[in-house]
């Protein structure tokens, strides 16, 4: 499964991208407005390259319902400078992560290669968009869109009804344009889902992989990984290691992450045991 976003190819026959997290907001559920400043964000997603990031994704509003809403304007204000100064000093991918159309268009006229959607792609004119671009669209699965509140979802079947979602939201972006062969899934682990939900999906993420389409995780330092472990927010990495790991072996091809160094040295390991990448010398016992 060879795809290109941007400047990039992958083959996700036998790689994994590493999609770094750089939230230009002041309430991000992990970095609490650190990159909120346009030059701390554009620094981070520098830094973010230099740790083996290959793709970078910039975020100008959370997700999760507590806190103001910000509106199109201001969203766009927030990520299209730093995607501006980023885009001349990398060929790394670079998304933007937004649920309207407004904010896509501007973000991917200013250098974005691909839009990632947590909103199921709920606004038409979004796949309108990225389809005139050829840009790529991460297909994100959600009960509601950002900064709704959505108490104690249920589910019957919760990863038989993400892929259902998942399979019927790919048919529209498709319809609305998009190429097949720029479209990713992600199941939306905590979005609209409790600790238990979130873990049946990563169980089940084969289940997810079989639709067709390269599988992100987002997955870092997530609520469902602090309440298994009973781990506050600053201290789950290595909970969020082995989520990744384990998403790996059932066929997540793209994981976003805040903790680049340690995700980058946990993921080509993984790809070395999987006899996907040769080892970066060779002198014990040689």
């Amino acid at each position: 499964m060879i795809r290109t976003f941007g400047a990039r190819t992958f083959d996700f026959s036998r790689q994994v991208a590493i999609m770094a997290i750089v939230n230009r907001t002041p309430d991000s559920f992990h970095d609490r407005g650190r990159t909120f400043g346009l030059d701390a964000a554009v620094e981070a997603m520098l830094r973010a390259v230099d740790q083996g990031a290959d793709w970078l994704d910039i975020g100008g509003m959370p997700f999760g319902p507590d806190g103001p809403l910000v509106d199109a304007a201001e969203e766009a204000e927030r990520v299209v400078p730093v995607i501006q100064k980023v885009r001349t000093m990398t060929d790394a991918v670079i998304s933007v992560d937004t649920h309207r159309a407004e904010v896509a268009r501007e973000a991917l006229a200013a250098g974005a290669d691909v839009v990632n959607d947590t909103n199921g792609v709920r606004d038409a004119g979004l796949a309108t968009a990225v389809a005139e671009a050829g840009a790529g669209l991460v297909v994100t699965h959600s009960l509601v869109g950002p900064r709704v509140r959505h108490p104690r979802p249920t589910y019957e079947d919760v990863t038989a009804e993400v892929v259902a979602f998942l399979r019927d939201r790919v048919a529209f972006a498709r319809a609305a344009g998009v190429a097949p062969e720029k479209i990713i899934i992600d199941p939306g682990h905590d979005l609209n889902k409790n600790t238990l939900h979130s873990l049946e999906l990563t169980r089940r993420l084969g289940d997810l992989a079989d639709i067709g389409y390269p599988l992100l995780v987002a997955l870092s330092n997530k609520d469902f990984i602090g309440e298994t472990l009973d781990r506050p927010q600053a201290q789950r990495l290595e909970g969020s290691l082995a989520a990744a790991v384990f998403s790996i072996l059932r066929g997540a091809r793209i994981v976003r992450v805040h903790d680049v160094r340690e995700t980058v040295a946990a993921v080509r390991m993984t790809e070395a045991m999987l006899g996907w990448r040769d080892p970066a010398y060779l002198r014990h016992n040689m």
